[in-house]
């Protein structure tokens, strides 16, 4: 085994130290639309980096993608830098949305989104799309059990979820082809045919 699979294949006290940071920052906070502690998002984007060959860094940037957006803003980024470093602060950075209250609009937060993929940094994609992938899986669980109701919970409603979903791929495949974005386009295509049905 090459020094650098040894390398990604290994997780530190780092790794430990973010899941525990992780799960502290997000413990009051449960999925949109559900009971289900947020954490089970985190640990499920950090498993498909993990899996998709990413770093430790990238691992650790995973449980904290979404902790700038909704866990304090600067004062949050500049705790992660602390602790993790700047590698991981910027692709928490390239994968935040807003951190401005009240967000942007919808539309407007998800084409500068999309922008910004175009030119983010493989890192950054890779968490990216973990995070997408995951999002886009829990749609269509709750797709099978809510049907259409599962919509009202996106300000984006069908159409424009749907949307920004497609769009993202492009952008992805656009970049580099992956186990994630093959993923992605075949979960996009399941909820395609069901808000077909």
């Amino acid at each position: 085994m090459s020094s650098n699979m040894l390398e990604k294949a290994n997780l530190t006290s780092r790794f430990e130290s973010a899941l525990v940071y992780a799960t502290r920052l997000h413990a009051t906070q449960v999925r949109k639309g559900s009971d289900i502690p947020y954490v089970s998002h985190l640990l499920s984007v950090a498993a498909l980096v993990l899996e998709d060959g990413g770093s430790q860094d990238e691992a650790i940037a995973a449980l904290l993608h979404d902790a700038i957006e909704d866990q304090g803003g600067a004062k949050t980024r500049e705790e992660i830098r602390q602790k993790f470093g700047e590698k991981v602060v910027n692709i928490v950075d390239g994968c935040t949305e807003s951190e401005v209250i009240p967000k942007p609009p919808w539309k407007e937060r998800k084409q500068e989104y999309l922008e910004r993929m175009c030119y983010a940094s493989p890192e950054v994609r890779r968490v990216s799309q973990a995070d997408k992938l995951h999002n886009a899986r829990s749609i269509l669980a709750d797709c099978y059990r809510d049907k259409e109701a599962v919509w009202n919970k996106f300000k984006g409603g069908k159409e424009g979820t749907l949307w920004f979903y497609r769009s993202l791929l492009a952008v992805y495949q656009g970049s580099s082809p992956s186990f994630l974005s093959n993923e992605l386009e075949r979960v996009i295509r399941l909820l395609e045919q069901l808000t077909q049905e």
